[in-house]
């Protein structure tokens, strides 16, 4: 027979811990530890003087060394008779005044306020699981009761989250103070299977009950606490700790290249995040030095949102690079400030080991690497609020490439940029050629810029995302640029407006082109306006409103066709794994309305951004039965391709024909896009016969 329940409601039934005490016979069970374990919270709290409860004191030693090393008021109660009177017969002798009594904790004879402390060790989390917690409600009111002013329940839980909550909620609607301990475990063996932390629930009871909840955390027996305001916020702390403690057990014990496990760690005082932290190791029978076995890379502000340290991919990439055995990535967070990479060291170092590999000697130095040793740059400079897509912010940033960029990052999904352009001094006229092409090498990210936000301007012939710049290269399949369209205009639909970087682009480099843009949050407008140079004119206009409901409309009306309509859109539904577009805008049913608003020679552009193939799958076989031509282009490093569909018939011939002759066709793009810039300032960042290798059919 099994020692521990088979059920949680068996925790609260007498009948159970009759079976149990017999069973277990003389040997003591110590529930969640021992004294050693629990003599630093407990005489922290419970003064050797004080007249001690003891609830549920089953058969622990744990009243018995706390009467030898002076507390001498202890009365012990346990629902077993088994339990009392094997603990009554083996103390009498020893410890005279150590008394054990067979009792009901929900139900005392004991004179009101008549005890200093009442001490429980797991009583609470056996009778939780009881009647939905009638049991559990009815042993708090009862302790409650029986302490005097200023006394104290001071309760070892796992902190269950319905019992902890239980708890908690008690004694805040009696006004007392609510503290809570995680207790550490630095001495715990990693082969331990019982791997959640222990926490002591410690509660005190006022003359007057408190006006407001008074809820602490404290790491540690000694842990400065950290003021809470609602009991929400300290069951969220609580599963972060037991969070945690699973996690270092399983890093302990185990290696695994294909998980993705990531942690966030929070300031102490305020509460707000940190570093986020992000474990990856290498593939069994990887060749790594022996001296090679654990290391932390920060990654620099700024950078946390690239490739490289943000996608599972890139993780593998970067330790496979590095060749550590086990590598802890580490992204630091907004609004926080880091003095420099030794004071970031320092503030990891001591839970650094907590993470290390199976195996690896507690005394082994573990080495912080970095790109060039310094922590990158961040300005925020301006924090919003959107009623569509939420808490928002713009911020400045310093590439690993040295130069400045601005980006638009939405909260709700702050690991993804939703636009970004790069700055450059207003006063400084770009000398930049339209082929150069940005730069792939990482040079060594400097401190704070000497340039004010207010003196840098947004370079409008720069796209920072490559999907933006196929988009652009996609324009060969029309004959943008080429002698015999030189005066054909061309008209673009774009859904999603972003930071205004590709229509701006567009209308600023294209000969004969206009633009109308389909923008669903107004806030994004105003965002693109105030912060990313964006200036609609007669040639570049906005449409405020719902793409989908814009795309029926202008079918509705007829009589307006254009050239190329282009989606690119994010998906805020982060459940399904298409993050761009959204799935309504490749129905079937919307497909054929944007066939239906494009020229005979026009061009549908996705970007699409799948995760998952079954669906992707089903996304392409929807699009090639409304567009018969589909030309794709991976973008390297991302999730992203652009889909580049035409409606003209047969479409894996003409597709087969149409790639040898977009070599050409692209060159008399990029020409034309020099040659059409607007303005001094201006230069077209991009490489088009670049942008164009790699197609392929669908």
């Amino acid at each position: 027979m099994s020692l521990l329940p088979r059920t949680a409601e068996e925790f609260s039934s007498a009948e159970y811990w009759e079976r149990f005490f017999k069973k277990r016979g003389e040997k003591a069970f110590e529930w969640y530890g021992d004294y050693n374990k629990l003599c630093g919270v407990l005489h922290k709290y419970i003064k050797v003087q004080d007249k001690v409860l003891v609830v549920g004191c089953g058969n622990s030693e744990l009243s018995e060394q706390m009467y030898d090393v002076g507390y001498k008021h202890l009365t012990n109660i346990d629902i077993s008779e088994t339990v009392v009177n094997h603990m009554n017969q083996r103390n009498a002798e020893r410890r005279p005044g150590l008394t054990f009594q067979q009792m009901d904790a929900t139900q005392t004879p004991y004179e009101e306020a008549s005890y200093q402390a009442a001490l429980d060790k797991g009583t609470l989390d056996a009778m939780a699981s009881e009647e939905e917690g009638a049991l559990a409600r009815n042993m708090l009111t009862e302790v409650a009761r029986v302490l005097s002013v200023g006394g104290r329940y001071v309760c070892v839980t796992l902190a269950q989250e319905s019992v902890i909550k239980l708890a908690v909620d008690r004694f805040v609607q009696l006004g007392w103070a609510v503290r809570l301990h995680c207790l550490q475990e630095e001495n715990r063996s990693v082969e331990d299977s019982f791997a959640l932390p222990v926490f002591v629930l410690v509660c005190t009871k006022f003359r007057q009950p408190m006006p407001m909840p008074i809820l602490e955390m404290c790491l540690g027996e000694d842990g400065a606490p950290t003021r809470l305001t609602q009991v929400s916020d300290l069951l969220s702390a609580v599963r972060e700790h037991q969070a945690y403690s699973v996690l270092k057990k399983r890093l302990r014990t185990s290696t695994d290249a294909s998980s993705n496990l990531s942690l966030t760690l929070s300031h102490t005082k305020t509460g707000l995040p940190r570093y986020t932290l992000t474990v990856q190791d290498c593939p069994l029978g990887a060749k790594v030095p022996r001296s090679n076995q654990f290391a932390i890379f920060i990654v620099p502000q700024g950078s946390e949102t690239a490739w490289l340290y943000s996608s599972s991919e890139g993780r593998r990439q970067l330790a496979a690079s590095a060749n550590f055995r086990r590598l802890v990535i580490v992204a630091m967070h907004r609004n926080q400030e880091y003095t420099d990479m030794q004071d970031v060291q320092s503030e990891l170092s001591p839970m650094v080991m907590d993470l290390a590999p199976p195996g690896m000697p507690a005394n082994q130095q573990v080495p912080f690497l970095s790109v060039g040793g310094d922590l990158g740059w961040r300005e925020e400079v301006s924090r919003g609020v959107s009623e569509l897509s939420g808490e928002y912010c713009v911020e400045n940033v310093k590439g690993e490439d040295g130069e400045l960029y601005r980006r638009l990052v939405f909260l709700s999904n702050a690991a993804l940029v939703q636009s970004e352009s790069r700055l450059v001094p207003s006063n400084t006229v770009s000398a930049a050629s339209g082929h150069k092409k940005k730069s792939k090498k990482k040079a060594k990210p400097t401190t704070a810029p000497s340039t004010s936000s207010t003196s840098l301007s947004v370079d409008s012939g720069f796209l920072c995302c490559a999907h933006h710049e196929v988009m652009v290269a996609g324009l060969t399949m029309l004959g943008v640029g080429t002698p015999q369209n030189k005066d054909v205009p061309v008209s673009v639909l774009l859904v999603g407006l972003g930071g205004g970087g590709l229509p701006q682009f567009l209308r600023d480099f294209v000969p004969n082109v206009t633009v109308e843009v389909v923008e669903l949050d107004p806030v994004v407008m105003q965002v693109a306006n105030e912060w990313f140079g964006f200036r609609p004119d007669d040639r570049l206009t906005v449409t405020l409103g719902d793409g989908l409901e814009r795309i029926c409309a202008l079918e509705k009306e007829g009589g307006r066709l254009f050239d190329v309509i282009m989606f690119d859109v994010d998906n805020k539904d982060s459940t399904v794994g298409m993050s761009c577009p959204p799935a309504a805008f490749v129905e079937t049913s919307i497909l054929q309305k944007v066939r239906s608003l494009l020229t005979p020679r026009g061009i549908f552009t996705l970007n699409l951004v799948c995760r998952d193939s079954v669906l992707r799958k089903s996304v392409l076989e929807r699009v090639s039965a409304v567009f018969p031509t589909i030309i794709s282009r991976k973008i390297e490093g991302e999730v992203n391709e652009v889909l580049l569909c035409s409606h003209g018939e047969n479409g894996t011939s003409k597709a087969a024909t149409i790639l040898p002759s977009l070599n050409q066709a692209g060159k008399s793009l990029q020409s034309a896009l020099y040659s059409n810039r607007t303005g001094p300032k201006s230069s077209p960042h991009i490489d088009i016969a670049e942008l164009l290798k790699d197609l392929k059919i669908e």
